[in-house]
């Protein structure tokens, strides 16, 4: 049986090695140009040829989006650039626009192309247009149910794949297609500069009381009424796989390392117990309680069972929910006493109850019973950013493994929302 890809996203070098260590099979990512995501810290070529060894090395592959609604002026050094990416080493490039899409097809022949969901592919017809122009997969976008997917695949030539995003955040416009944020504050979304206008809080006025402010759901705060909740569908592997999906892919460019190794190690189980036992593959709910330790919205299946309705909005809040603060990652090998380093990203202190995740593995819990700073000195907390501590960890933790722990009281929402992603 040829097995799905798990499609994962990377800001950054670091979040690109965890996606592949924890389980992906690719990642998309975008450079300092023509990408969705200005706000992200993004590649540079440098970074890109390093992703891509790293990634051919285990046999997986790089995407890189070239994907804005670009205007005249955003074509300066286009060429050039891409010609770059192809000698870095990129598996495929993502567009959507049919000028970007004929400059690739006449500068780079042979690079690997794919139809970005900004191009609002909702039928087969279009597949097959995009097909016939040299694309060797379409995005779908995220308006469709299972039986819409499943009728792309019917009628799509037999070569084509088919992408669509199962977890991450969704977008209030048509398949990212915002407007809103270039009214509001001369941000353009389609350009990669989202101000995430969907996610402020709104009232309404009536036209013949000026000046009133009237909350459109019963809260004083106003409330998020374009504010959509996360898509997840780590409950519906088989109708992903019988829908003829051939990418699964994880919104999140802009999200923490923590974040990207916790969705994809989910992903990776749920996933590999299917392929495991097609027939007799059951979900398990640890696989969703797993997506729920990191920071989320609360969750919905978007349009693939029906179309939403307004259960699939957050109108309470655009923050995130977050239960659980990723405190280190494993940075060393274990030595003969099973001591190894690990770099603090949040304060853990002596006395902690922690869980520790890693690729391929349950979730192991333990306590912090000591700890020693780079002199070997003992200490009683670990306070500073990225401070190096060394500690006692499980048979088994190795480079890359992630510390967190539960937090005390009502969870937390502090993270503002995000952008759902027009890759």
């Amino acid at each position: 049986m040829e097995k799905v890809e798990l499609l994962a996203p990377a800001g950054d070098l670091e979040r690109l090695k965890i996606a592949f260590e924890y389980g992906a099979d690719a990642v998309y990512l975008g450079g300092e140009n023509f990408g969705m995501r200005t706000a992200a810290k993004n590649f540079t070529i440098e970074e890109i040829k390093e992703g891509a060894d790293f990634a051919h090395e285990r046999g997986k592959r790089i995407f890189v989006t070239v994907n804005i609604i670009p205007h005249d002026s955003d074509f300066e050094g286009f060429e050039d650039y891409i010609k770059d990416l192809s000698a870095a080493g990129v598996d495929a490039l993502i567009a959507s626009d049919p000028g970007v899409i004929q400059i690739i097809r006449d500068i780079l022949p042979d690079m690997e192309l794919h139809i970005s969901t900004q191009a609002n592919t909702t039928n087969y017809r279009s597949a097959n247009f995009w097909y016939n122009l040299g694309a060797k997969r379409v995005v779908v976008a995220r308006e469709l149910s299972f039986e819409e997917v499943k009728s792309i695949r019917d009628h799509a030539p037999e070569g084509t794949d088919i992408e669509a995003f199962v977890h991450g955040a969704m977008c209030i416009s048509y398949s990212g297609r915002c407007l809103i944020s270039n009214y509001m504050t001369g941000r353009d979304a389609n350009r990669g500069s989202c101000a995430q206008s969907c996610r402020w809080k709104y009232n309404l006025v009536e036209e013949k009381r000026p000046g009133e402010y009237f909350p459109i759901y019963e809260d004083e705060r106003g409330t998020f009424f374009f504010n959509s909740k996360d898509l997840c569908m780590v409950e519906f592997i088989p109708q992903i796989v019988e829908a003829g999906i051939t990418s699964l892919k994880i919104e999140g460019r802009m999200k923490t390392a923590y974040y990207v190794a916790t969705v994809v190690r989910a992903y990776r189980m749920a996933l590999d117990a299917y392929y495991a036992d097609p027939q007799g593959w059951k979900f398990d709910p640890m696989w969703l309680e797993e997506l729920k330790k990191g920071s989320h919205r609360h969750f919905t299946t978007g349009f693939f069972n029906d179309k939403p309705g307004t259960e699939e909005q957050n109108y309470a809040s655009a923050s995130y929910v977050r239960n659980y603060d990723f405190i280190g990652i494993v940075v060393s090998d274990q030595d003969e006493d099973g001591y190894a380093v690990v770099e603090q990203r949040n304060k853990m202190v002596i006395g902690d109850e922690i869980e520790i995740i890693g690729p391929y593995t349950h979730t192991l819990e333990t306590k912090i019973e000591e700890m020693y700073n780079e002199e070997g000195e003992t200490i009683e907390a670990a306070p500073h950013p990225r401070q190096l501590v060394k500690m006692k960890l499980p048979k088994g933790v190795g480079r890359n493994f992630m510390l967190r722990k539960a937090i005390e009281g009502p969870a937390s929402s502090e993270e503002t929302g995000g952008c759902s992603g027009c890759n």
